[in-house]
């Protein structure tokens, strides 16, 4: 297996049509996100109704009901995530509560899309799961070859480059640390694995790993320079 790195940077608009109604898991924000400033450009605010979603356009305001309790609540779109198989949306600690799911932690719930705004399409009715990207996509880079040293978490592993490019535009938001991809080869297939920081110390990327569990349970610990 080849291990190359580079360093991703990149601007984008992405044009997306959506449907009505989507029913999964539901997450919600840790405190220590208060005040972090998400994909939209806004901060993150506990006692907002605001949350994340993989595809549907920053503003639209979606209800979000809890199937176990059928508690609802309405709220504004204005992040990206959930990067958590299964989960469709992170909800603030403010409509957890009133979706009553705090202490569990998760729910499973259904989204309805009540005021899709600027994101307004006349495809409404298909599923989101199917959710098409229009060829109106564009991505400026930067991009250098790197020989890196040290350490850095590892956020997943994507095949899909549109995928990893989404991605970096928020983790850049939400954490200021350099957005490193390493290039894998297995079996002849490519795979793009994207890292966070360039820490001197095991001890301290193990610090940062530990402040993005509550988001990224998945994530470890890389060795850049490891044979």
């Amino acid at each position: 297996m080849r291990r190359i790195f580079f360093v991703l940077c990149l601007n984008f608009s992405v044009v997306l049509a959506f449907a009505q109604v989507q029913t999964g898991k539901a997450s919600f924000y840790a405190d220590k996100f208060d005040g972090v400033t998400t994909a939209s450009g806004e901060k993150y605010r506990h006692n907002k109704l605001t949350g994340a979603h993989k595809t549907l356009p920053f503003g639209t305001r979606v209800r979000v009901t809890n199937l176990a309790n059928n508690q609802s609540v309405e709220v504004v779109i204005n992040d990206r995530g959930p990067w958590v198989e299964g989960r469709i949306i992170d909800v603030s600690r403010a409509a957890a509560e009133q979706l009553g799911f705090v202490n569990k932690g998760l729910a499973e719930v259904k989204l309805e899309v009540i005021d899709p705004g600027d994101g307004k399409t006349s495809d409404l009715g298909r599923p989101i799961d199917n959710v098409m990207v229009e060829e109106k996509e564009f991505y400026s880079f930067e991009i250098e070859r790197l020989t890196p040293k040290g350490y850095g978490v590892q956020i997943g592993t994507y095949q899909e480059l549109v995928n990893l490019m989404r991605l970096t535009e928020n983790l850049k938001n939400s954490y200021k640390k350099k957005v490193t991809v390493q290039v894998k080869v297995m079996n002849g297939v490519k795979y793009y694995g994207l890292i966070l920081g360039n820490f001197n110390s095991r001890a301290k990327a193990e610090q940062f790993r530990a402040d993005i569990l509550p988001k990224f349970p998945d994530a470890f610990i890389v060795e850049y320079n490891r044979k």
